[in-house]
């Protein structure tokens, strides 16, 4: 019998809930798939095998056989002695990878002691002002022996060169210290909208700690190209995939005109997607992301290694999917996510923790989002197949579709000069807020239902227990800086804040400057005000 047959003779006189379905992203889906959906589907040219191209099925030849993925927890609040009592606990409960979550003002080069940080001082993230700060996050944390995603953006070259100076006094070479730089600026004008200067110098600044690291932090990731934040902004999963790797595309081109090796650097590049509520639609979008990784760097790029082809991402359940009503339901959300994500073969994972839409997480509700990972790896038994999901008819005409879909974006990228330009055309941010706004309709419709929200609601709920961050923080932190400024060699500042101005504006690397300013213990709000000197700020002109 054919499935068309099957549709019309069975299926058609059956009952069904409502007359269409579709993904969370609004991709309509049939009540079934079979050999007939992929007909122009080759198992050997599309699939492969896990650490062979096109990676659909993983880049590594044992993928959890060999290793778990590595367990991050985002974490940072109040004071660099705060987290740092966090992140000792984290370790001590298994966590295997750091996470650094910096508060506002430091996301956009403010000190503390800055008029525009007051009242958000350790609210969000942890305050990280200079050097001394850095110190006191890390200590005794060896840092050769450790991994650690930071995510930075404008200041992400101040952020890496305060790290890479604790490392350097803790006896750890450069070589020996490895992490992640999110370092991803395209992204900040499309979603996040965290920037301190204009789209060129900002892309510019991404290169720089490209090179610097290609040539002295061999193990460090200098960017982590993400999806994330195109998806917490509204995007679709297909949008989330496409202005990701465009992003990536982009990367590689201003990199390649520096004049480095692709290469060289390549497989250092990491990608950071969201993984949300609809769980096959997550599992293949993580695989056509390979995928489609894979044939850009080989076709359009011309790579000779194959780690250059090689998607390595890390993941983190979706933030814009927890809901402040019922929040101990947000626990079962970010399980399903999460499994989604080790489905679809991430490297790195990070759980949201059930009380994230009321403040930044508790010890225990972050302990409860990394023990939702330890019981994946250890007791759901999907560890012991790599890519199980893989040859389901659905999941690779899933993978298939949103690959065709994607592409058709790179391609209307590709066509407009590029993402930098279609980003100064509005057309990315555009996109999302069309498809943000399509999905609130939906919601207030309940042609989408979220649980707790739109249907099964309570009258009253109990209150639950949060973290609140002591007014005392701001003031220890500003007391701080200021201490610190009167302090250090204030001279040797100056110095080198002036040769940090004379590097941009001669357009050389900025990172040397950057590390030796750092080491003199010039703030970030310092360095950040220098560049802005000659980079200038920027305003979002609002394309809508």
């Amino acid at each position: 019998m054919s499935k068309k047959k099957w549709l019309e003779e069975i299926y058609s006189k059956g009952w069904a809930r409502k007359e269409s379905f579709s993904t969370i992203s609004g991709l309509e889906v049939d009540p079934l798939y079979t050999k007939d959906d992929i007909l122009q589907f080759d198992p050997e040219k599309d699939l492969g095998y896990p650490a062979t191209y096109p990676y659909t099925r993983g880049i590594y030849s044992t993928m959890y056989r060999g290793r778990f993925w590595t367990m991050r927890q985002f974490a940072g609040f109040g004071t660099p002695e705060d987290t740092n009592k966090r992140y000792k606990y984290l370790l001590s409960q298994g966590q295997t990878g750091l996470s650094v979550a910096f508060h506002f003002p430091t996301l956009y080069g403010y000190d503390s002691d800055d008029y525009r940080a007051c009242g958000e001082v350790g609210k969000c993230g942890v305050a990280i002002d200079s050097l001394l700060d850095m110190e006191i996050l890390f200590s005794g944390i060896p840092l050769d022996r450790i991994t650690t995603s930071m995510t930075i953006n404008p200041p992400a070259a101040m952020l890496l060169s305060m790290y890479l100076a604790v490392a350097e006094k803790q006896g750890a070479s450069f070589d020996k210290v490895g992490g992640t730089t999110q370092n991803d600026m395209l992204k900040e004008f499309i979603a996040q909208k965290t920037w301190i200067y204009p789209p060129a110098p900002s892309l510019k600044l991404v290169i720089d700690i490209v090179e610097f690291c290609a040539k002295h932090v061999p193990k460090w990731h200098p960017i982590s190209i993400s999806g994330y934040h195109i998806r917490e902004a509204g995007s679709t999963a297909t949008q989330e995939l496409a202005f990701t790797l465009a992003d990536g595309i982009a990367y590689v081109q201003a990199s390649i005109e520096r004049g480095l090796d692709v290469d060289e650097f390549a497989p250092r590049l990491s990608f950071f997607f969201n993984s949300h509520n609809d769980f096959f639609e997550e599992i293949a979008k993580f695989r056509a992301a390979r995928r489609i990784w894979a044939k850009v760097m080989k076709e359009r790029f011309g790579t000779k290694n194959p780690q250059s082809c090689q998607l390595r991402f890390h993941t983190q359940t979706a933030g814009c999917s927890l809901t402040a009503q019922q929040p101990y339901n947000n626990i079962v959300r970010t399980t399903i996510q999460a499994l989604a994500a080790v489905l679809g073969g991430t490297q790195s994972l990070h759980t949201n923790s059930l009380d994230e839409t009321w403040a930044l997480p508790t010890q225990e509700a972050a302990t409860i989002a990394l023990r939702t990972q330890q019981i994946i790896a250890e007791e759901s038994g999907v560890t012991n197949i790599i890519d199980p999901v893989g040859g389901s008819y659905y999941v690779e005409w899933l993978t298939n579709k949103m690959e065709e879909d994607a592409w058709a974006y790179i391609k209307k990228i590709d066509e407009m000069g590029g993402m930098l330009k279609a980003i100064e055309l509005g057309y990315p941010q555009r996109e999302i807020t069309e498809s943000a706004y399509k999905f609130q309709k939906w919601v207030e419709s309940e042609e989408k239902v979220i649980v707790g929200v739109n249907k099964y609601t309570m009258k009253e709920e109990l209150p639950i227990p949060t973290l609140k961050i002591d007014e005392e923080v701001e003031k220890h932190q500003v007391a701080r800086t200021k201490k610190l400024r009167r302090e250090r060699n204030n001279s040797a500042v100056r110095t080198a804040l002036d040769n940090l101005k004379r590097t941009a504006e001669k357009d050389e690397n900025l990172v040397y400057p950057i590390l030796a300013a750092v080491k003199v213990y010039a703030t970030l709000g310092e360095m950040t005000g220098a560049l802005k000197e000659v980079y200038g700020g920027y305003q979002d002109p609002g394309y809508f």
